[in-house]
């Protein structure tokens, strides 16, 4: 992993993870997706929370279109379900990952955003989808991800038209958690990292792993779901530790 194009800076159980490529607004190119692929396949020791981030101004402006290669239909798929792995890895992983946005948000940036569990923006934060301007579509996984949140119609005009939104659009519509002031993201992923980090680290996996997945599920399945992950986590050491640290009123010790 190139430590210059991917910075890793780790603090007891929380990492803050900055994509460093500051002259092309920290765009996408397969090195960068390489380094982020192996850090969260092989991630620190200890690890619990990840915040990602950008520098210069910009989170990640999408696949670096100076560096397209031409793939036929074949190669090209077999590219596109690469960057599912890894955005897979991001979302299911078993890390919580934090994203603190400004700037660029776009194309893959905005595809990458989403894998994440938690996204705060600053008033800079441009999303955008101008894949159907360029005359090509996604390939990332925001048919998926981007399209759960907004819902076919409204993603289909965005990448029509190549729409912009910023902070408080996203924050309405779900593309961000949290909408800040100018340089509050990283302060703000920090205190949630923290916050995140003190959770017992079983009810964390289960959240992760479980509720995207019930999304996909019928009814009935996503119900039994839901009693299988209350099983599992309400019979586990450290729900007897919450409970009695709520009856005792002091904070939980998890494992």
């Amino acid at each position: 992993m190139s430590e210059e194009i991917l910075k890793v800076e780790v603090d007891g159980d929380i990492a803050t993870v900055t994509m460093n490529r500051p002259g092309k607004r920290n765009a996408m190119c397969d090195e960068l997706l390489q380094a982020i692929d192996s850090f969260f396949s092989y991630p620190p020791k200890g690890v619990k929370v990840v915040i990602l981030t950008g520098t210069a101004g910009h989170y990640c402006s999408g696949l670096d279109l100076s560096e397209h290669k031409q793939r036929d239909a074949e190669g090209t798929m077999r590219h596109s379900r690469g960057w599912h792995d890894v955005m897979d890895k991001v979302q299911y992983g078993g890390l919580v990952v934090i994203s603190a946005m400004f700037g660029a948000v776009i194309g893959g940036g905005l595809e990458l955003a989403t894998s994440t569990h938690v996204r705060i923006a600053e008033p800079s934060t441009i999303f955008q989808l101008p894949e159907g301007r360029r005359g090509i579509f996604v390939g990332g996984g925001a048919s998926v991800r981007v399209g759960r949140i907004l819902g076919a119609d409204r993603m289909t005009e965005m990448m029509l038209t190549g729409r912009k939104y910023g902070a408080k659009d996203g924050l309405e519509l779900g593309l961000t958690h949290y909408s800040v002031g100018e340089g509050e993201a990283l302060p703000l992923a920090r205190e949630l990292a923290r916050k995140v980090a003190d959770n017992a680290p079983l009810s964390n996996y289960v959240m992760i792993q479980g509720l995207a997945r019930v999304a996909d599920m019928s009814e009935t399945d996503g119900l039994f779901t839901e009693s299988l992950c209350a099983a599992l986590t309400q019979t586990s050491p450290d729900a007897v530790e919450g409970l009695a640290a709520f009856l005792e009123k002091r904070d939980a010790k998890f494992s």
